[in-house]
């Protein structure tokens, strides 16, 4: 609801000791509120000057197109982002279900989980390590969903990549970031690190873009096949 909206919104900023806040996203779409609300209420905020700009999260392409349609209708102003999961091995949404959105309405997007969880690192290539989060009892819904059924057809694949990393003279973290980053829809990618070096190594995918030319780019999609 439209004070839900505010109160979370008025709680960040007073948690961050912040005026405004740059981006602020709606997590997952509610089904118990119309769209119409949540519109209106994102777009006081930035009336208010608390927000500078909004988008969603997870929204699927019929739902974006709706907010669009509200904000048109009623002259309010629409999210310019969305958050969604993007990774090598999880590609349809972006590539597919958004494409239309990009060209008609501008919508960029700020992807989540570039890594797959770990799997793209290549750390679960021969199991599960002693202690990694895939192998905790409160884990096990998220090792099912990024394993499921062709556990080792995903493997396969991530070894793949990793000699085509090794070619390159990178780590298959870093090509796995850099193949996000190439992708002309992708506006932001959001990274997680627990240790210095694994940040310097994130850093590192910006300049091992420009080693995606053309052929390698098809090498890769030889390898993860249709989206």
């Amino acid at each position: 609801s439209r004070k839900h909206v505010r109160e979370a919104c008025d709680q960040a900023l007073e948690r961050m000791g912040l005026d405004y806040l740059d981006l602020y996203f709606c997590h997952r779409p509610d089904p118990r509120t119309p769209i119409e609300e949540t519109v209106w209420a994102m777009n006081d905020l930035i009336r208010q000057g608390k927000v500078l700009y909004w988008g969603t999260s997870e929204w699927s392409a019929h739902e974006i197109t709706e907010v669009f349609m509200v904000a048109r209708q009623y002259c309010m102003i629409p999210p310019t982002m969305e958050q969604p999961q993007y990774n090598m091995l999880h590609r349809h949404r972006v590539e597919v279900e958004y494409e239309r959105l990009y060209s008609e309405f501008g919508l960029g997007t700020t992807i989540w989980s570039p890594l797959a969880s770990g799997l793209l690192t290549g750390k679960y290539n021969d199991g599960i390590p002693e202690g990694a989060r895939l192998g905790l009892p409160q884990y096990a819904w998220l090792r099912d969903n990024l394993l499921g059924d062709d556990a080792q057809g995903k493997i396969s694949k991530i070894r793949q990549l990793g000699a085509v990393a090794k070619d390159l003279g990178i780590s298959l973290s870093g090509l796995a970031l850099a193949w996000a980053l190439k992708n002309p829809n992708v506006s932001t990618v959001i990274t997680g690190a627990s240790r210095t070096s694994q940040v310097e190594s994130n850093m590192k995918a910006l300049e091992a873009e420009d080693l995606l030319d053309q052929e390698v780019m098809q090498r890769i999609d030889d390898i993860l096949g249709d989206v």
